[in-house]
């Protein structure tokens, strides 16, 4: 399987966070695992029809989707024939380019986007990643990112602060900040802390290899104990820790 990012025009990059291509090139079908990072995205099939969500779901060649916010892991079959291109946005940045329902509506689902909001399949395979930069440079309505220091309080502090912490030092209430979030993210702001904390962990882990124990990676992230931190890796990736 080949997979690669790239990155927006500087003037995007507030709101995008990169672009992604993934080309298939087994000979058998695999399956690839996506980890919850908060994030909505936006695609395009340029392949062979392509099962997804946990193979519940099917894209179709030529069709663009919307993919919401996860709060639990994703498998996608990947094969010979597939070819997928990607935008991978900021959070709570799909009001920007997009009018579309509230994001809790499109939590951990796939779905067709209807034409208008579909990408061009011509000039998706003459051109792509300039075509994404025009796309989304002439589809930006705001440059406004609402929730933008409250996501900034959270990843400053990799997901330990509480959320009534969160609210106060963005003079806010918890029911308004839920409100908010579920409608601009798709999850709530203790799913969100809690993503961004066991991201964190993730990349303590695999930067670590085999110098640092699961209990002092654990400590430094705010978990009780190894085991709450074993936990949250296998609810968010189905996996043990020893096999990331």
């Amino acid at each position: 399987m080949q997979y690669k990012k790239i990155k927006p025009h500087r003037e995007l990059k507030p709101f995008i966070h990169f672009y992604w291509e993934l080309k298939g090139n087994e000979a058998e079908k695999q399956w690839e695992r996506v980890f919850p990072d908060g994030c909505a995205g936006v695609l395009i099939n340029l392949g062979n029809t392509c099962l997804t969500d946990n193979g519940s779901f099917s894209m179709e060649f030529g069709k663009t989707y919307v993919v919401g916010a996860m709060n639990s892991f994703k498998d996608s079959i990947i094969d010979k024939d597939t070819h997928l291109l990607g935008v991978c946005l900021k959070p709570a940045t799909f009001a920007n380019f997009y009018h579309y329902a509230s994001q809790n509506e499109l939590t951990n689902d796939t779905v067709e986007f209807e034409k208008s909001n579909s990408f061009n399949i011509d000039k998706t395979l003459d051109n792509p990643f300039n075509y994404f930069d025009l796309f989304f440079a002439e589809r930006l309505k705001s440059k406004n990112i609402r929730l933008k220091s409250t996501l900034e309080d959270i990843h400053l502090a990799n997901g330990k602060l509480s959320i009534d912490e969160v609210a106060k030092r963005n003079f806010t209430t918890v029911r308004q900040l839920e409100r908010n979030f579920k409608k601009l993210i798709g999850l709530s702001p203790k799913e969100y802390s809690n993503i961004i904390r066991f991201q964190h962990a993730l990349q303590l882990i695999k930067n670590s290899g085999q110098n640092r124990n699961l209990l002092d990676i654990a400590f430094e992230c705010g978990y009780y104990d190894h085991s709450h931190l074993s936990n949250e890796i296998k609810r968010n990736t189905g996996l043990a820790p020893s096999l990331l």
